[in-house]
């Protein structure tokens, strides 16, 4: 079955069916061709996240490695978002906290909601203020404390991100009985068949194009600065090396590895959405209302998914993923029945976000286009200041071990 193209009409239909997700599965090789090596991301213990999958048409499991987390491929979505957004290449509510005069050795600048780890429930947000306020105590967020699966219009007014992308507001009035909502777009990348005999030491030197020799007696100043001597054996000398200068020679057990494929799979799920009720004005009954912002959401997904792999992952320094072909949206419609493909590029899909908001707004939802800028509060200030200031005593004496 030849794919279409995926046009507002039709993702209406799909929202208001019976219809479970829209998946784009797709292979990858890495970006220098195939058998060349790919570097995992690495957890606790410096290791790689390994292990044994089934792969139809193989009797045995086959040893995957992962190498782009569903936690981290929100994250490439959320920036995706914030990019097109800074290019104002899409509308999308958003809360920036704003650093700009916080007397800081670096300076923060804005950061948004599409940035912060936890989304709308996310300290740094809350630790801000609007007109004086504490953000939650603030009327741009009181709504907030009603939320729930069957008023999620605050959120979807505020951060619709959140809606999407799950979040557990932990850190509100409600502690750890604050709401809950469950990730509606699910993306991660697996190495297939990943060889772990590659699983060596990798050796090599960094070179200095200098060529600053071990030899060369160095002693710092207390400024920082640092002086060439010429007794070797005088107190607190030490090597070029030790002030990043002269080739310095390194050992790693993260080689890196290869694998016969990768593959990225990315569900956006329509039943969770479904769950998700947009009242107006207290009117829970507008059933077009509920259909309109899940919508939304929908095109939203497809958006970010779009804009953030439509050509290629670079996940890390060597882990570039090539796909083998283009994104193909398949929609899961009725048991039984095959995937419906659709197509969807970066246009469409800033498109058909475009159209469903329209869209909604026609059913009485409001889409907010003016940024809600927070202050961070003087303590929050403190805390940042302080941290960059141990970061800085940290680095130096780091040096000076």
């Amino acid at each position: 079955m030849s794919a279409q193209a995926l046009t507002a009409s039709t993702l209406k239909t799909a929202i208001e069916s019976a219809a479970a997700a829209f998946r784009c599965c797709r292979r990858l090789q890495p970006g220098g061709g195939a058998g060349d090596k790919v570097f995992p991301p690495t957890y606790a213990g410096a290791v790689y996240a390994v292990e044994h999958r089934r792969v139809a048409g193989r009797e045995q499991p086959v040893t995957c490695v992962l190498l782009d987390s569903v936690q981290s491929q929100a994250n490439r979505m959320e920036q995706a978002l914030q990019e097109a957004l800074d290019g104002n290449e899409i509308a999308l509510p958003i809360i920036e906290v704003d650093f700009s005069g916080a007397n800081l050795l670096d300076p923060v600048g804005r950061v948004t909601s599409l940035q912060v780890p936890h989304r709308l429930a996310d300290a740094i947000l809350r630790d801000s203020e609007h007109n004086g306020k504490r953000f939650r105590d603030s009327d741009a967020a009181k709504a907030l404390n009603q939320a729930s699966l069957l008023n999620a219009t605050p959120l979807f007014q505020l951060c619709p991100t959140a809606l999407l992308f799950g979040m557990w507001d932990s850190t509100g009035p409600k502690g750890g009985l604050g709401v809950k909502f469950e990730r509606a777009i699910v993306s991660e990348v697996v190495g297939f068949g990943a060889s772990l005999s590659d699983l060596h030491k990798s050796r090599g030197v960094r070179r200095d194009p200098l060529e600053a020799s071990k030899a060369v007696p160095i002693l710092k100043n207390e400024d920082g600065s640092w002086q060439v001597v010429n007794d070797p054996k005088k107190k607190g000398v030490i090597r070029p090396s030790e002030i990043n200068h002269g080739s310095v020679p390194f050992e790693t057990n993260n080689a890196g590895v290869t694998i016969e494929f990768a593959e990225q799979m990315t569900t956006l799920s329509l039943i969770a959405l479904r769950r998700l009720r947009f009242p107006i004005d207290g009117n829970t009954a507008k059933s077009a209302a509920n259909a309109a912002g899940q919508a939304v959401l929908t095109a939203l997904g497809l958006c970010a998914a779009t804009l953030a792999f439509e050509n290629g992952m670079g996940l890390r320094s060597r882990c570039l993923l090539w796909p083998e072909g283009p994104m193909t949206w398949e929609l899961l419609a009725r048991p039984g029945e095959s995937p419906k493909p659709f197509t969807v590029t970066a246009n469409d899909a800033k498109k058909l976000l475009a159209e469903t908001v329209a869209g909604a707004k026609t059913a009485g939802l409001a889409w907010r286009t003016e940024k809600l800028t927070l202050k961070p509060s003087a303590e929050l200030v403190k805390l940042v200041r302080l941290s960059q200031e141990q970061a800085v005593k940290s680095g130096a004496e780091a040096e000076e071990a």
